[in-house]
Parts: C-alpha cells; structure tokens; sequence
C-alpha cells in the first residue's frame, strides 16, 4: 500500500500515532498541507490511501485519483468541506473523519483567545517586552453573555466552560439537542440567531463552511444586527465572515475585536487584510493543536484508514 500523508499537525508532533502508522508497513510519502488541486492533480492516482487535513479534494482530483489507486481519504479533523463528498461518492473512494474529538482542546483555545483579548495579554507582553511598565485596562469575562453559534460537540463544550467561569450562556443551533439543554439547564437555547446578535456580548462560531454559512457575519449582520459591540471569536472557518465588513465593523466601533485561529485562505498571505490590526487576534490554526488531542486524532484517523483499505 502507498499512503500520502500530508497534515502537518501529524507530521510535526511526536506521540503514538507515528508508532500505529510506521507498524502498518506502508510505503509513505509526506506533503505538507493544506495541498491545492494543482499539486494533487498529478501525483494522487499513485496512492491506495491519504491521511488529509484542509488539502483541495475536488472532483478532478478524486476522478484523477480514482484512474489510479485511490480508494480512501482518511481525514485528519472533523470538517469536510474541503472534500467533494458527491464526486467521492460516484467514484467509490470512501471518505472518514474524526467527529467529537476536537472539542476540550479547540474550547479552551476559543477561552484563552478571550482572556488574551480581554486582559489585553497580547498588548501587555510585548511592551513589557520593550521596556515598558505602562499599564491597560482590560475587562473581567464573568457577567458577559456568550453567544454560542453552532451547539455541536465544541459548542457544547465551550457552553460548558463559560458558564463555569460565569458566563451567561445563549446558544443558537438549527437542531436543538433537547438531553444536552435538560442536563445543563444554565444554557439557554433560541432559535433565533437574531437574538444571538443583539444580546451577547461575546459571539463564537462553530459551524462548518457551507453555501448557508458562508460569510455569515457579513455587513448586514454587522451594521444591523449588533446591539452590544460584541467580541466575534471564530475558531471554526475563515470563510464564515467578510473580512472586509468584520475590519469596517471594528473600525466604526460595531465590533469590539474579533479573535480568530481560521483565515479565508491559509497559510497566511503576506497581503493578508487582517493581518496588522490592533483588535484582531490571529492564531495559525493552532486550536486542536495540542499533545493531547493530535495523538488521539492521529490515531485515529491511521485506524480509520487500515479499517477502510481492508
């Protein structure tokens, strides 16, 4: 077997999940993602199997390897959007992924971008840093009402959390999950995203990027919708928001920061429009990133993989 790996967050950190892959006795290459179609396109007929991250999975790409050996896609990660999951299917290459793994990792990053945020902990290092001992005044999360957009396995786990810390807690989902809402009676639900809008004062996204989601928070929410000057937090897909009304909505005081570990494309661009913002925070997709999490995936994703090409 022939096997493509190209998730960076695999190949970089040290764990249990290299020792279950080298055990397999494939013939592996590496590639360091996200892989466009382009460089796909010519080499991806040699491979039985890949383990992906956000690499371009597009029809042309599963025919192309279909005409050769592909059969699987073992992704590394929950989200799937990356993937032409209708061409996966009219080819017969079996697609996977890693539900309800991300959520305790990519919740406490969502948290330590607020905290860095609202204590401004980015801001007070680096003078410090220079020398300085001027003093900022930051604010206290504990009160603030979180708006929860996506009550999925890191939405849950993030409402959780925030109330722990003090937070009211206001989630909006398309499917109310009725036994979560029962045992944590504290988080309250609407049906409503309009009320996420205008009541929280801090709004976090976790929902995948669809033809419905796509620019979510774009200038109709932000010059309309926001009541409270909310923090937006996006950990979840660059392509949520409009980069363009987020920075108009920072700039004309509608958005107080917005605080992300996802950009529309990725790795960073030099020209980049976010980039250089004093109330933006960017982190380079580093939430599920930990010791912890990326062996648990990893080893899962290497499972996944040698259950489908049996």
């Amino acid at each position: 077997m022939k096997i493509l790996l190209t998730t960076t967050s695999f190949q970089d950190t040290p764990g249990k999940h290299h020792d279950l892959l080298n055990a397999q006795n494939w013939d592996i290459d590496y590639l360091r993602g996200p892989v466009e179609e382009s460089i796909l396109l010519p080499i991806i007929h040699e491979y039985d199997g890949v383990i992906c991250g956000d690499d371009k999975y597009t029809r042309e790409v599963i025919k192309a390897g279909k005409e050769g050996k592909l059969k699987v896609l073992s992704k590394y990660g929950v989200g799937l959007d990356r993937i032409d999951l209708e061409a996966a299917k009219e080819f017969d290459v079996k697609v996977s992924n890693v539900p309800g793994i991300n959520q305790v990792s990519v919740s406490e990053h969502v948290l330590a971008l607020l905290f860095t945020f609202s204590k401004n902990i980015h801001l007070q290092y680096n003078s410090v840093q220079r020398g300085s001992w001027k003093r900022g005044i930051g604010s206290e999360i504990q009160g603030k009402t979180l708006g929860v957009i996506g009550l999925g396995a890191v939405g849950k786990e993030l409402a959780k959390k925030a109330s722990a810390l003090g937070m009211k807690v206001l989630a909006f989902d398309i499917y109310k999950d009725q036994d979560f809402l029962n045992k944590y009676s504290e988080i309250n639900f609407t049906s409503n995203i309009d009320d996420i809008y205008s009541e929280c004062d801090v709004i976090s996204l976790h929902l995948p990027h669809t033809r419905e989601t796509d620019k979510l928070i774009n200038d109709i929410v932000i010059t309309k919708k926001l009541k409270k000057q909310p923090i937006i937090i996006n950990t979840a897909r660059g392509k949520l928001i409009d980069p363009i009304a987020m920075i108009s909505g920072i700039k004309n005081k509608q958005i107080k920061g917005y605080l992300c570990d996802v950009l529309e494309t990725e790795p960073i661009l030099e020209n980049e429009v976010l980039l250089g913002l004093e109330n933006v925070i960017i982190t380079p997709h580093v939430g599920s990133r930990t010791y912890e999490n990326v062996e648990n995936q990893g080893k899962i994703a290497v499972s996944n993989l040698l259950n489908l090409l049996k």
